[in-house]
């Protein structure tokens, strides 16, 4: 049976001090910290508030406007954004995610340099395990068939599109468009090729950057009918319902290529509009309508512009320019009669 021990008053009173003073201690250092906190809130000069100005990085008295402090390290970032995934895309936690990647950027890369971080040439065992490296690396990057098909169709896309000029968000439209078909299983069968030039062919249409058939051809490594049969395929079975192209889409770039004036590819805007309005396009060419507007556009503005060179830069034959070319004139002048009259003297 254990002793019970007891505790002495003097023992009590001085347990009771040692609180009383830490607890005096405590008030002193919170009384000393608000001191120090309203002494940096209030000006020195006349009491007032401080504000602080981040546009020019400066602390500054409200009421006098005395600058108490200047020159501010501003810790937010450079940037601005209005929605999550622009916040997403500019944060510097990493490069951003892309479809244009089979493996959406998340992967590490081993860069092809021989050389170490001070720049250095790395020695001769020292770049045959980098090589090693890297090709372990590239097997584990792919781990299936469909990982290996991807990864090829990506860069098939991202060469056709550097090829024809097309901007990044078609090629991360097309990319999306290629994973859909394959993951509803729509590869079997068909080319990876194809597929990618079909996929690439309908994000350009959807992003109102067309391209024609033929300049589409000359840099697929497929022939034109398999793409277009692939075309139609993809159209169909992941209903995107593409609407046909608008031949005012294809003037801008041919005007550019003919280095025509203003004034003549905004004529050549209206003549393809009041043909819409009587119908002149359906079932033709949009890229033929296009070449013969750019002409009749230069010659109701006295420009010296050839069939020739039209056919050229367009791809389209000088009889298919000549054809519509008429087409468009009738139709102008049954829109406006006295402009059309005029055209036709032209």
């Amino acid at each position: 049976m254990s002793t019970p021990t007891f505790r002495t008053h003097q023992g009590t009173e001085t347990d009771e001090r040692d609180r009383t003073e830490n607890a005096a201690a405590e008030r002193t250092d919170e009384h000393a910290d608000e001191t120090e906190s309203q002494r940096q809130l209030t000006c020195p000069e006349c009491g007032g508030q401080l504000a602080s100005d981040t546009e020019h990085g400066e602390t500054v008295c409200a009421d006098c406007g005395l600058v108490v402090d200047d020159d501010e390290i501003d810790r937010g970032p450079e940037w601005r954004a209005f929605d999550s995934n622009e916040r997403d895309s500019k944060s510097r936690v990493g490069a951003p995610t892309t479809n244009m990647m089979h493996d959406k950027g998340l992967s590490t890369n081993i860069g092809w340099q021989d050389k170490d971080a001070y720049g250095n040439s790395l020695s001769s065992s020292q770049r045959q395990k980098m090589q090693r490296l890297r090709t372990w690396n590239e097997r584990f990057r792919t781990r299936d068939s469909k990982e290996r098909n991807l990864k090829q169709a990506l860069g098939e896309i991202e060469r056709m599109a550097s090829a024809l000029g097309l901007p990044d968000n078609v090629r991360e439209t097309a990319s999306v468009i290629y994973r859909q078909a394959l993951e509803q299983d729509m590869l079997p069968g068909r080319s990876i090729e194809g597929m990618a030039t079909a996929s690439l062919q309908a994000a350009a249409r959807m992003e109102q950057v067309p391209r024609s058939i033929d300049e589409i051809a000359a840099v697929s490594r497929v022939d034109a009918e398999e793409f277009k049969r692939a075309y139609r395929y993809i159209n169909r079975e992941l209903k995107l319902e593409i609407k046909p192209a608008d031949p005012v889409q294809y003037v801008p770039r041919f005007a550019s290529d003919l280095d025509v004036p203003d004034e003549t590819e905004r004529l050549a805007r209206e003549l393809l509009e009041d043909a819409k309005k009587q119908n002149v396009h359906s079932g033709k060419s949009p890229v033929g309508l296009a070449a013969a507007a750019l002409y009749a556009a230069g010659m109701l503005t006295n420009l010296d512009v050839t069939q020739a060179e039209v056919s050229e830069v367009t791809d389209m034959s000088e009889v298919t320019i000549r054809n519509r070319y008429q087409e468009l004139l009738e139709a102008q002048e049954a829109t406006s009669p006295v402009f059309g009259g005029e055209a036709a003297e032209a």
